[in-house]
């Protein structure tokens, strides 16, 4: 059974299922820890009796009921316009105006040819202490949202990164009407490219904006990261003889000498990290041949590495691997270490990721921090979704991590 998000049932639903949420408490400005700190405690709020932060409110009480209705909207309306990128036009035209709407200045910052940035504030102040941002491209394929009764939000988009947009603009909305933030304090940048080049928020830095701190938004299935890996990518060429496979004596088969390189490179020791882990090689792409009755007289590969060490230590062992094969190695020109994230937040629990993000990107010496709703696990696959309780818990979050940041 579907529902429609206008109907009484859809909101049955999802106050229920909200109702239960444990959210993050709002931290006062002052007696904060300073720099990286331990993190690592379970988390309750103001939605939950299992931590600080009082009792929950009622599940009929009316501004419970409306602001989670409205976040839920927001949400829906995000991920039901496609954004693959690079087409992430109509989603950033809504969100601009949408944001318009609720009397924020926003400004559209061209990456490409109908690829926009945007970046909203409150006022005439571009220049806050805070940032939050997230990305608005997705992955192919599309996939329909769909609201499911018990709670379960499916839909490309719904966890990775629109759940992390969603909930990031309904924090800065809820601590702004509660008159807790101002002009100068947050500001929000949403980018383009994100899975694809990382262009938008290389642009970003255009901006000529700099700030304390910024919070990315991707899920970390409602954890504060503790850090995430890098990436080192490169192609591997083979360069063979064509001939007819009656005779393979008289050809040289490129297909052989890059399965035998591959097959070596997989069987390396990578050097890792206690944080992250071991670094994994991973071959993703490859191609070769011309027809089955000729020998191959090309082949390639496409690999990346997620790295938990020094990417030039890991771009020499590599080389050194593969240097007496019949192969060409081209490394990409962009690549990044491993990064070590901000998690001085009493409240959250911690977790390193394995995956990459836009944060070596933004250029700057600003506090850095990851959190977000959904998890990785399901994120770019079929089965992609959220739940609406980890929405209304990471607004809680998203809210925490803000006024921790402001002094």
């Amino acid at each position: 059974m579907k529902f429609s998000i206008a109907s009484p049932a859809f909101f049955l639903f999802s106050l229920i299922i909200a109702a239960n949420a444990v959210s993050v408490p709002v931290l006062p400005r002052e007696g904060k820890s300073k720099g990286r700190g331990k993190g690592g405690h379970r988390y309750g709020g103001e939605y939950g009796s299992d931590g600080v932060g009082g009792a929950r409110p009622a599940p009929d009480s009316e501004d419970w009921t409306n602001a989670t209705a409205a976040l839920i909207e927001l949400h829906k309306n995000l991920c039901e316009i496609p954004s693959i990128a690079p087409n992430e036009l109509a989603v950033g035209d809504w969100l601009a105006t949408y944001l318009r709407s609720k009397s924020f200045t926003v400004e559209k910052q061209e990456v490409a040819r109908n690829r926009n940035n945007i970046f909203a504030y409150l006022g005439n102040k571009n220049r806050t202490k805070t940032l939050v941002t997230s990305h608005i491209d997705v992955v192919p394929p599309y996939i329909n949202y769909t609201y499911h009764p018990n709670g379960t939000i499916t839909g490309r988009g719904t966890n990775d990164a629109k759940g992390c947009v969603a909930a990031q603009i309904k924090a800065v909305e809820g601590l702004l009407t509660k008159g807790l933030i101002g002009e100068g304090d947050v500001a929000m940048l949403f980018v383009v490219a994100e899975e694809t080049d990382g262009a938008g928020m290389i642009k970003a830095n255009d901006l000529g904006l700099t700030w304390d701190s910024v919070i990315f938004g991707e899920p970390t299935e409602l954890r504060l990261s503790l850090g995430h890996k890098g990436v080192l990518r490169f192609s591997i060429e083979a360069f063979g003889k064509a001939a007819h496979s009656g005779y393979p004596q008289f050809g040289i088969n490129a297909n052989e000498d890059l399965v035998e390189a591959l097959h070596i490179l997989s069987k390396m020791k990578l050097p890792g990290s206690d944080l992250l882990g071991n670094s994994t090689l991973n071959y993703g792409i490859m191609g070769g041949g011309t027809a089955p009755n000729i020998i191959s007289p090309y082949a390639n590969a496409s690999v990346a590495i997620r790295l938990a060490a020094d990417p030039l230590l890991v771009r020499a062992l590599v080389n050194e691997t593969v240097k007496d094969l019949p192969v060409t190695l081209t490394w990409f020109e962009r690549f990044y270490g491993p990064q070590y994230l901000d998690y001085d937040v009493e409240g959250f629990e911690t977790r390193a990721q394995a995956y990459g993000t836009d944060i070596p990107n933004l250029k700057g010496s600003h506090k850095r921090y990851l959190y977000g709703p959904g998890s990785i696990l399901t994120a770019h696959g079929n089965a992609e979704f959220v739940t609406v309780t980890d929405l209304v818990k990471s607004v809680e979050g998203y809210k925490a991590l803000i006024m921790h940041t402001l002094p």
